[in-house]
Parts: structure tokens; C-alpha cells; sequence
């Protein structure tokens, strides 16, 4: 019972409060999932409460989807809304670090490039260059296609012109080309394999399209073959979404081995390949050679989507997709449903900062930078949290993705909320995951927002409450 006594502040609902204890509880897994709560007699005992306080604080905890009356029993805790509801948290912090609340926070948990590193000089220079070549033409409407310069211009730079311009769509970042490919190609109840874990973006798209979604597990050098073609001799599967390179969150680059004999399997089986490329931009280490699994597509397989957003321009939402011409048709519809076209100044800005070649040195600027801060956290993992977590460094990305040794009795739940009341942003690994009751062991940190002081700093507190959790 110790767990559930509370100082009340007299100033707030005493209900409100209780509530929010015990949902904190379910939270933190000091309540387990299908755990009695105390008796309604019980806890208003315990606490010196009126028992309607009670009886309302468990109205809301059902309400809210913490807990569960059994009539004739009690009340019991339901975990899993307890994840949904820590997934609510979760996004709420990140809403309120995305508007500027949180600047004084260790931010582990970014995605792109830090502000830090923009080239300001470079694209005010193109801005101002674009819209005195182009005048109003700039700002209006572009091609539903997108501006036919930049997919020219994408063609040469990225394809060596080995690609009909035609074949590539602008969208307005990596998640609308992967929505956009969803609308085109799944169906209601269609099946489609992800790796497992994977972007929780992905997720969402996928599920908002009512698919069945299969996981496959993902080995060192990609998923696991036997495993995905036990599924494949079961089941009419539709499409396979994965990300090549520094997948988010495992941190694995697949071999091409793997890379070929996925596209094996997808002519022999007749489904396709979304290719996410992220992050290829980024690599440390000299063993790692790129080459897009789209580059070996001799059977016109492979959606490929590719963002700039996260690398070149952050905050600038652009990308392109290549699809298979059967659905180059619906694709392209559906991005004309989705939206009229995407932003045409950037378009056009994007252009001329690829024509003359700044995305080079910006590239070769953030390897330099972001290799420093990679090697940084790498060793301070090593040092400071050996024994406590497992790792296989990446050797590239933006991030690491570490796993509990059995000996922490956290869930990375619960480390989530005491490192946020510490100043540290994690994210947990159950945001990767189909089922909500996955990836509680596992956890990711990025180092994109965070210099190497901070790295220093957030890591030392994950190590001071890991020892502690350890004792």
C-alpha cells in the first residue's frame, strides 16, 4: 500500500490528484498490468479520503483507460492503455520541445540535423538568385509533378541521368511519399511486411490504411530471410517497407547480399519494396559502402523514397520518390489528391543549390561534424555505461539504439520519466513496435541536437540512474 500514499496539494481536486498518482503508477510499472487496485473502503482508509473521492478518481482512471471494473472483484490496472497512454506523454513533450518550451533540455531523441549546421549564407544567396532570375513565376503553383529543373537535376546529380525525369515525383518530404505510396498501393486488409522494429511513421500510415502488418526481425545485415519467407509461403503479401541505411531505430545497414535477395524474393513472390534511404548521407565508417537496393532493381520492384528534409535543408519539406511504372499512374494521382504541389520557391531553390554543387560541401561539412559527435557518445556508451546496456555501433545515422542488461530492473518507460525529470530526452523502443508490449528493454539516443557537452552530460545522468537501478 506504501506505493499509493500521496501529500495532496489543497489547491487541486484531491481526486484529480489521486488519479494521476496512480496513473503515474501504471506508467512507471509500479502497478503491473491486470493488478487489483485497493478497495475503494481501503484506499480512502489509507489516504484519510471521503470515499466519493475515490470512487471518482477510479471513475477516471476508467475513463481514460487505466483500469478496469470487474464487477463482484474490483478494479484492476490495464497496461496496455497504460503504453498508449505513455505514447500520449510522449508526443505531448515532444510538441512542447518542437515549440521552443524545452530549450534547456538534453535533446536525445532528434532526427535531423541541427540548426546549427544550416547553410543560411548559401540558400539566401540561391533565394535571392531564384526569385531575381524568376521573379513572380517562383511563387506560384508548380507542376503537380513537381519543378521539372530540380527532377532533371536529380536525375544527373543522384541517377547519372540513368532515369527518365518523368519517373520522379517532389513530395513534400519522406512521411508524405510514404503515405502517398500507401494510398497507391494498399488496400483494406492488403498484407505488408516491416521490419522489427521500425519507424513509428510508417506505422501509422500503414495501420491508418487497415493493412495486416507482419514483422519480420532484423539481423546485423538486414531482416532475417528464413524468417521472412515463412511469411511469404503463407501469405499474399502486397509490399515490404524498410529503410537501407542506419535504419531508425535498430541503427542496421543492410548488406547488398541481402539487398539482392530481397528483390529476389519480391519478383519470385510478386510484391514490391518501399526503400526508405535514410540518413545514407552519413557515413563514418570507411567498411560501408552505399549502393541503393532501387540501383539493383532489374525487375522494377522498388518504390524508392529519398528526403532532403533531414539532411540538406531541415525544416525545408522536400523529397522524391522513383515507383515502378505499373503504379506510376496511382502514385502520381494520388499526390495530386494529397496536395495541389509542393512549395515551388524551394523547389526552384533546391535546384540551383544542387546546380552548383553547395550540397556537396554541406555534406562533407556534416560528416565532419556529426562523425566528431558520433565517436564522442560512442565512447562515452562504452565507458560510462558498459555492463548496463548492449550496442552494436552503427557507423553512421544520427544515433544508437541500446538495449537494458538484465540486471536494470527499468523498463525503458520508466527510465523515460526519470530522465525527463532530470533534463534528459530518450526515446523508449516501444514507439518501433506493432504491439505496444515490445522494445520496453531497448531505447534510442541521437546526438544530432546535442553537442559533445551534452552528450557528456545526458549520458552521465543515464549512468547515474542505471547504477542506482542496477543497486
Amino acid at each position: 500500500m506504501d506505493k499509493y500514499r500521496l501529500i495532496f496539494n489543497e489547491e487541486v481536486n484531491k481526486y484529480i490528484q489521486l488519479y494521476a498518482h496512480i496513473k503515474h503508477l501504471i506508467e512507471i510499472n509500479q502497478i503491473e498490468d491486470e493488478e487489483k487496485l485497493p478497495s475503494i473502503r481501503e484506499l480512502a482508509d489509507f489516504l484519510h479520503l471521503n470515499k466519493v473521492t475515490v470512487i471518482n478518481a477510479y471513475k477516471k482512471l476508467q475513463m481514460e483507460g487505466y483500469a478496469n471494473q470487474k464487477i463482484g472483484s474490483g478494479t484492476y490496472a490495464k497496461k496496455k492503455d497504460a503504453i498508449r497512454g505513455f505514447k500520449k506523454s510522449y508526443s505531448a513533450t515532444f510538441k512542447r520541445l518542437n515549440s521552443g518550451k524545452l530549450n534547456d533540455m538534453i535533446d536525445f531523441t532528434g532526427e535531423t540535423t541541427s540548426a546549427d549546421f544550416f547553410p543560411v549564407a548559401d540558400l539566401k544567396a540561391v533565394l535571392n538568385d531564384v526569385l531575381d532570375r524568376d521573379g513572380a513565376e517562383a511563387l506560384i503553383y508548380q507542376d503537380a509533378l513537381g519543378y521539372e529543373r530540380l527532377r532533371e537535376r536529380i536525375n544527373e546529380k543522384f541517377w547519372g541521368n540513368s532515369l527518365d525525369y518523368d519517373d520522379i515525383l517532389i513530395v513534400s518530404g519522406a512521411q508524405q511519399g510514404i503515405d502517398i505510396v500507401s494510398k497507391a498501393l494498399i488496400n483494406v486488409n492488403d498484407n505488408i511486411i516491416v521490419e522489427k522494429p521500425t519507424y513509428s511513421g510508417a506505422l501509422s500510415v500503414f495501420k491508418s490504411r487497415k493493412a495486416n502488418i507482419f514483422e519480420v526481425p532484423i539481423e546485423n545485415d538486414g531482416v532475417d530471410l528464413d524468417a521472412l519467407k515463412a511469411i511469404l509461403k503463407k501469405n499474399k503479401i502486397k509490399c515490404f517497407y524498410f529503410m537501407s541505411y542506419f535504419q531508425n531505430p535498430s541503427t542496421v545497414s543492410y548488406s547488398d547480399y541481402k539487398k539482392q535477395e530481397l528483390l529476389k524474393l519480391a519478383e519470385e513472390h510478386d510484391f514490391f519494396i518501399i526503400e526508405d534511404d535514410y540518413l545514407s548521407e552519413l557515413i563514418y565508417d570507411s567498411d560501408i559502402k552505399y549502393s541503393s537496393m532501387k540501383s539493383f532493381d532489374r525487375y522494377d520492384r522498388v518504390v524508392y523514397i529519398k528526403s532532403f528534409s533531414k539532411i540538406f535543408l531541415p525544416g525545408i519539406r522536400i523529397g522524391y520518390l522513383i515507383c515502378p511504372k505499373e503504379y506510376k499512374d496511382s502514385v502520381q494521382n494520388s499526390k495530386v489528391n494529397t496536395d495541389i504541389s509542393t512549395s515551388s520557391l524551394m523547389q526552384r531553390a533546391l535546384e540551383m543549390y544542387m546546380e552548383r554543387d553547395y550540397w556537396i560541401e554541406h555534406i562533407k561539412l556534416l560528416n565532419i561534424k556529426y562523425k566528431e559527435r558520433y565517436e564522442f557518445m560512442k565512447k562515452e556508451i562504452e565507458v560510462k555505461l558498459s555492463g548496463k546496456i548492449d550496442f552494436s555501433p552503427p557507423g553512421g545515422g544520427l544515433h544508437f539504439y541500446l538495449r537494458l542488461s538484465e540486471k536494470i530492473s527499468l523498463t525503458t518507460i520508466e527510465l523515460f520519466y526519470k530522465l525527463r525529470e532530470r533534463g534528459v530526452l530518450i526515446t523508449p523502443g516501444v514507439m518501433f513496435y506493432k504491439h505496444s508490449n515490445q522494445g520496453e528493454r531497448y531505447f534510442k539516443v541521437g546526438f544530432s541536437q546535442t553537442d559533445c557537452d551534452k552528450i557528456e552530460k545526458g549520458i552521465d545522468i543515464i549512468a547515474d540512474i542505471l547504477i542506482e537501478a542496477e543497486r
